[in-house]
């Protein structure tokens, strides 16, 4: 899935695909509003850190479902 954070006085947004459900990323930015950072995981094992008082937005795309394609049997 994709996620983008706004991050307040920063431009450019940050982007990323994770394979967090929604329900993990709604519960991870509601835990960070009362704590200090809002950390996530990229789709690679990466480590998203964002400072919670500079979140202007957290937004998610579509869950991914299963890719079409050839598969290895």
């Amino acid at each position: 899935m994709e996620v983008r954070i706004g991050v307040q006085n920063v431009a450019r947004e940050i982007t990323f695909e994770t394979t967090q459900s929604s329900d993990e990323i709604h519960a991870a930015v509601t835990a960070a509003l009362g704590s200090d950072v809002l950390e996530l995981v990229d789709d690679k094992g990466g480590r998203i850190i964002v400072p919670s008082a500079s979140i202007g937005y957290v937004t998610t795309g579509a869950e991914r479902k299963g890719g079409v394609g050839f598969g290895a049997h």
